[in-house]
């Protein structure tokens, strides 16, 4: 086997264990539906609540609790399913959780190899086109949702990492492969390294936020049905974190994004004025990573000037992703420039 057909090999291999990962989230979140207070019989240390912290940042879907209760004090009320059957809802909830999280470690391991072999093949960076471009960034984002798992649980996120992976890998593989073909004129740089690679940091972080923005917008809406109605969160969404815990996490992933992205733009400039004779010229590429910055700069922006929060940021954030994969994808299909490489 050539190591051209063991790369095509891998990326075919991680879109498959993708799709089983996120079947496996998804039987991870459908396992506890209809369980009340699922948070408290989860493996989570009990954490005091005093009355300084407000009530929503309490991690389970029970009524507020007082002061000098515990997480596990609150689940303990009033659950509407027994004790026995809530613990074995949580068991194979569990345990369809981590066989999701076993199957994206082999997933990313599959990318790794496609993206590697894919590279010794063409005896260059395997960034030549809108294949390479895609399978590479999304090997950038599971990385990063990986290296936060080691850091925090964030598991949670897993259903939306693996989605994005499944359909990136599937569309890459099924629409956007091409053979292997030397490098257009243009690419003959330095600067074609170290502009996609920030390129590829900047997505795995802008992506990670956006997935966190989605499922913010998701435990929002139960959170207020909760509070509307009176009845506890039920389901897998009484385990994923308070809402300002998902905005302060997407928060942080777009604030780590938005520099590297802004630095993305500034060494394709440097890259232009080598390849082309100047620094900017209004191609579409540049054109829609203008616009991507700007929606990122006024996501930020608006949070620290205007005191932006929650449902608007989120939209904000969600739109920007949308820019970005159009800037990264769409603007490379449909649109003739200078940087049209998709090669397909």
């Amino acid at each position: 086997m050539t190591l051209a057909s063991l790369s095509a090999l891998g990326i075919v291999t991680a879109a498959v264990v993708f799709i089983l990962a996120f079947l496996a989230h998804v039987a991870e979140w459908a396992t506890l539906r209809g369980v009340d207070d699922a948070a408290s019989a989860a493996p989570v240390p009990a954490v005091p609540v005093s009355a300084a912290v407000p009530a929503e940042a309490v991690r389970v879907g029970a009524a507020p609790v007082g002061a000098g209760s515990t997480t596990q004090e609150a689940g303990a009320r009033g659950p509407e399913v027994s004790h026995g059957a809530g613990e074995a809802a949580v068991t194979r909830s569990e345990t369809w959780g981590r066989m999701g999280l076993n199957l994206t470690v082999i997933g990313a391991i599959c990318q790794v190899v496609g993206v590697v072999c894919r590279g010794l093949a063409a005896h260059r960076a395997p960034w030549g086109n809108m294949y390479e471009f895609v399978t590479t960034a999304l090997l950038f984002v599971v990385i990063a949702y990986l290296v936060l798992m080691i850091r925090q649980n964030v598991r949670w996120l897993g259903i939306g990492v693996t989605a994005l992976m499944a359909i990136g890998n599937g569309l890459a593989a099924t629409v956007l492969y091409v053979g292997i073909a030397p490098l257009v004129p243009a690419l003959h740089s330095v600067w074609f390294v170290v502009h996609i690679v920030a390129a590829c940091l900047a997505a795995a972080a802008l992506n990670v936020g956006a997935i966190a923005s989605i499922l913010f917008l998701v435990k929002s809406r139960a959170e207020h049905r909760a509070e509307r109605t009176g009845t506890p969160i039920r389901g897998f969404l009484a385990r994923v974190p308070d809402c300002r815990s998902i905005d302060n996490l997407a928060y942080r992933a777009h604030a780590f994004g938005f520099p590297i992205w802004t630095f993305t733009i500034a060494a394709g400039s440097i890259w232009a004025e080598y390849a082309w004779g100047r620094f900017w010229g209004w191609d579409p590429k540049e054109t829609w990573s203008l616009v991507t910055w700007v929606i990122y700069a006024g996501y930020l922006h608006a949070r620290a000037t205007a005191g932006w929060r929650g449902t608007r940021a989120a939209v904000v954030a969600i739109i920007g992703i949308a820019a970005f994969w159009f800037n990264f994808v769409g603007v490379n299909l449909f649109i003739s420039g200078l940087h049209s490489y998709a090669g397909i």
